[in-house]
Order: C-alpha cells, then sequence, then structure tokens
C-alpha cells in the first residue's frame, strides 16, 4: 500500500495483540494498516530507544472552563495533555460555572471549548439534586455519562445527592442505558472522623479514612444492585473496597472501577506536614494499600487509570499556611501520568502493555470510544511516542497546565514522551486542532 498520507515505524509499538516491530499507516486521520512494512507519501522512522503506543485516554479531567479559568483552561489543560500522551479527554461536570447540569450549560462549555483544544474532548453531565428531568436531556446532547458525589462536591453549585436521590436518578439512567459515575465517600463517616485542620498529613489522612469509601461503595453496589444501572466508581484510593466490588461483579451487578496516578505512585510516609500540593480527595493512602491497588489492577478489579486532574490556583493550595484543612484538594497530573505510572510499573515488573490498556484501551472501552485506544486498523491515528527507559526530574516550569504546582515536583520519572499525534496530524506549538466529542 503506497497511497496512504504517514507511515510510522517503530521497532516496538503496543498493539491490542501486544509489543511488536511494525508500520503504521495512516490515510485521512485513520489507521488503514498495521504491517511489518508499509510505504507512503511521508515516512517516519521511530528511533531505536522509542516505543509507539495509543494516544492515551483520560476519562477523569477537571478543565474548569468556563467561570473558573483562573483554575484551568481548555487551551492550558488539553496542550498538557498532548504533551503527557494523552489524545482524549473527557471533561468532568464541575468545577466550571455553571455546572454541566443542563443542555444550556452543555452548550456554553462546547462553545467555550470550540477552537482551543489541542486534543479531542467530550464531556461529562451532573446529576446533582432535583435535576433528575434533565438527564435524558444531557444524555440526548451526547454526554458521555453523569457525574455524582454523595457527599460535598467542594463547591456549592454542584450539589450532592442522598441515597435516595441516587436511586431515583440511576432508575432514569438505567432506562437510557446512561452510566452513573460515582464520587464515592460517606458524608456520615466523615462528620465522624478526626477534623483535618493543621499541617500534619497524618491528621488530614484520619479525617477520610477508608471506611468513607468503603460505606459509600458499597452503598452504590446496592443500589446498582436493585435498579440494574450502571456504575462506576471515581478515583478509588481504598484498597479495601476492591473484594465487595469484585463480589459485585460475579453477582452480576453492573459496576466498574479506576484508580489514579497518585494512589500508584505517592504514599502517605512520604509526604511532609505542610506540602499540600498532595491534598486530594480522597486522599493518597499508606504503601501497604498502594500495593494492594496494583493487585486490583493485575487482577483486573480496577479497569483503568486516569489522572483525576483537578488543578487550582497557587493561593488556594494554602502554602503560606501549610493547612490541609483549608487548602484546595486535587492533584494536578494531567502531563506526568504515563511517565510517573511507567516509573512505578517497571520497578514492579508489570509490562508496558498493561500500563498502556489500562490508559487507553480500557477508558475508551469505558465512555463507548471505539474509534479511540489501539492501534489498530479503523481507529482514529491518535498516537504518541514514548522513550520508556529515559528519565527525566519534574520541574513545574516545564509543565503546560495553567498554575505552577505539581505534587511530582522535583521528582525522578522514566519515560519521556517525545511526540504526539491526533488523528495523524503531529500536536506541536501554537496548532489546536482537537474535535469536540459527542456519545455515539
Amino acid at each position: 500500500m503506497t497511497d496512504m498520507d504517514l507511515v510510522i515505524r517503530a521497532r516496538r509499538m503496543i498493539t491490542p495483540d501486544g509489543e511488536r516491530a511494525g508500520a503504521v499507516g495512516i490515510r485521512d486521520g485513520v489507521i488503514v494498516a498495521v504491517d511489518s512494512s508499509l510505504d507512503g507519501a511521508r515516512v517516519i522512522d521511530l528511533a531505536a530507544d522509542e516505543v509507539l503506543l495509543p494516544g492515551l485516554v483520560d476519562t477523569h479531567v477537571h478543565v474548569n472552563d468556563p467561570g473558573r479559568t483562573e483554575w484551568e483552561g481548555f487551551a492550558t489543560a488539553t496542550r498538557a495533555a498532548a504533551a503527557g500522551g494523552v489524545t482524549t479527554i473527557v471533561d468532568m461536570p464541575l468545577n466550571n460555572v455553571p455546572p454541566t447540569v443542563d443542555v444550556p450549560a452543555l452548550d456554553l462549555k462546547r462553545a467555550t471549548a470550540f477552537g482551543r483544544t489541542y486534543v479531542d474532548v467530550g464531556f461529562w453531565g451532573g446529576a446533582v439534586p432535583d435535576n433528575a428531568a434533565n438527564l435524558p436531556g444531557l444524555h440526548e446532547a451526547g454526554v458521555f455519562g453523569f457525574k455524582c458525589f454523595l457527599l460535598h462536591s467542594g463547591v456549592d453549585e454542584f450539589g450532592h445527592l442522598s441515597p435516595d436521590e441516587l436511586d431515583a436518578a440511576l432508575r432514569v439512567l438505567r432506562d437510557l442505558d446512561g452510566l452513573m459515575i460515582v464520587h464515592a465517600e460517606d458524608p456520615g463517616t466523615i462528620d465522624a472522623a478526626p477534623d483535618p485542620d493543621g499541617r500534619g498529613y497524618a491528621g488530614f489522612l484520619a479525617s477520610r479514612p477508608p471506611a468513607a469509601e468503603n460505606t459509600a461503595i458499597a452503598t452504590v453496589i446496592e443500589l446498582a444492585r436493585r435498579t440494574g444501572a450502571r456504575v462506576h466508581v471515581l478515583h478509588l484510593s481504598s484498597a479495601e473496597a476492591l473484594p465487595m466490588i469484585a463480589a459485585a461483579r460475579r453477582d452480576g451487578v453492573a459496576i466498574t472501577a479506576e484508580t489514579c496516578p497518585h494512589y500508584l505512585t505517592l504514599t502517605a510516609e512520604e509526604i511532609a506536614d505542610g506540602a499540600t500540593e498532595f491534598k486530594c480527595c480522597p486522599p493518597i493512602r499508606g504503601a501497604a494499600n498502594q500495593d494492594l491497588l496494583w493487585q486490583g489492577l493485575a487482577d483486573g478489579v480496577l479497569d483503568c487509570v486516569v489522572s483525576d486532574h483537578s488543578p487550582c490556583t497557587v493561593e488556594l493550595k494554602r502554602f503560606d499556611t501549610g493547612d490541609f484543612g483549608q487548602a484546595w484538594g486535587g492533584i494536578a497530573g494531567l502531563q506526568l501520568g504515563l511517565p510517573a505510572v511507567w516509573t512505578a510499573a517497571r520497578r514492579r515488573g508489570v509490562p508496558l502493555t498493561d500500563v498502556v490498556r489500562w490508559m487507553s484501551a480500557a477508558p475508551a472501552a469505558l465512555v463507548g470510544l471505539k474509534d479511540k485506544g489501539a492501534i489498530a486498523v479503523g481507529r482514529d491515528a491518535d498516537l504518541c511516542v514514548l522513550a520508556p527507559d529515559e528519565e527525566f526530574t519534574v520541574d513545574v516550569a516545564n509543565l503546560f497546565h495553567r498554575n505552577a504546582v505539581s505534587a511530582y515536583h522535583d521528582r525522578r520519572l522514566t519515560g519521556v514522551v517525545r511526540r504526539t499525534w491526533l488523528r495523524g496530524r503531529e500536536i506541536v506549538g501554537g496548532t489546536a486542532h482537537g474535535k469536540l466529542l459527542m456519545r455515539s
């Protein structure tokens, strides 16, 4: 075949069948051939130390635009994504203002994003008190599913659901075959826990105990079982919840779950007092818990790894006081997810094929993006080049998200993303040619 726009040849590439040498042929932004030898109008031969990967898919990103653009924005977030090998994101319905809880808010968000995205962007809708009647309209408008909280979301304009309200929303989504994604922490458990105020990380960790996640996830499982709706547990950090998720699946409950790079790579033991860049909810827990999360991935109980990129301004992290009770909770990790996870994975003997499945194929499957997530004929030519053995030290000055805060600053990581293509076009500099996606 010689009628291809671009051919990329690699000594190593990750396909659905595993790692192999070969070439990828691209025409009109789509992969039209994966073979051992191809030729085209333009040919790129990757270096011996490079691996060709499918573009990553990150289904848990807070862009915060419109309304909180001083926290983040579509241009900055998606450029950070591209620099990290992420070619598709799905944006959360908060912390933008207005939240994406009805069709007019979704239209405003799409208008805000149009022409400003370096990667493809889809959107979640929000399930909040008193908007059950809006869910079918948002579903018809193409959101990929609905996000809810079971406790205060951190922003007053995005309310949380009681168990009865969640039950009612799940019944609506069951009839739509829609997906509910849940921030699962139990408010009663947290209200009974110690106050998080102060500089000590141990105190903050005690304020969000594993029992808060475990109790909330048990509620989600029971309601999913009762209603028959599809549910997904967001940013799971408590490994104690894994057995109940596995048991629910064996019983036929339609439940999936994710974890995040920070839970897989950072530990409570290493977080210094006052280091509020590490604050997130649920919290980063101890090393023994982390080992069990890795086992949960290996066992298939955890389906995917996504960033929960949740940035804010420098001031909101309260470095002036180091008070974990006052600081905003969120990790800005969109650009660093792949090298962070790969650094930890290779140390544990986990192959790159697994990392790619968790960070590309599985998130794409979660939201039904059949054109994404794999180097395969018929898929979008979303690709990235990773130098898996090259080390670098993270410097916030080299990150593209809006505010210079990172829990990974000064950390030594392995795996450098050298190039990224979106539908066969390399993402460089000031060129923003991402599309706004709708659920098919």
